[in-house]
């Protein structure tokens, strides 16, 4: 089995979503990427806007997990790897260490400021937030992102059944 670190930063931030697509996920910290910031601009296959960590002013707290090294390829696929995500590493700061993990972020090509991400989305990312015990200012600023609704009502329905069986209630 592979130590390699994934840092999640988005909806899979939230252990049950990202269990969900990778069974081996296991969260063995949290930590945060130095100059970057977050940003809600990447072009998700759905259409609506979806996390980002461009260099920036700041910090991107996160969750760190361990995934069995065959399961690189389901997280690879669930995050869109070559279709508007690409996997690279970065440096984390975990406590008073580096440590090295990788993590999704836009294509260039892939990006719209324009975008919003859908309401459920954004439970997702800040119910991961909580859960996690980020601070509470980082947790203020991602509640305060404006959203739009999904007009696809199935998958809407869909996501929001999921959050609802995984106990999402920070709200």
């Amino acid at each position: 089995m592979s130590r390699d670190l994934y840092f999640a930063y988005g909806s899979n931030l939230y252990p049950a979503r990202l269990g969900a697509r990778v069974p081996s996920a296991r969260v063995v910290g949290t930590g945060y990427i130095a100059d970057r910031r977050l940003a809600f601009h990447k072009v998700g296959m759905d259409g609506s806007a979806k996390c980002d960590a461009p260099r920036g002013r700041g910090r991107v707290h996160g969750a760190l997990y361990t995934l069995d090294e065959g399961d690189w390829p389901l997280l690879d696929a669930a995050e869109g790897r070559g279709a508007g995500y690409e996997r690279e590493t970065v440096d984390v700061c975990e406590g008073d260490e580096l440590v090295r993990a990788s993590v999704y972020l836009a294509q260039a090509g892939h990006i719209d400021p324009g975008l919003l991400p859908f309401d459920w989305y954004l439970r997702l990312v800040v119910e991961g937030a909580v859960h996690h015990r980020f601070p509470p200012a980082y947790i203020e600023a991602l509640a305060g992102v404006a959203t739009q609704r999904d007009p696809d009502e199935d998958r809407a329905g869909e996501m929001w059944a999921m959050i609802e069986e995984w106990g999402c209630r920070s709200w």
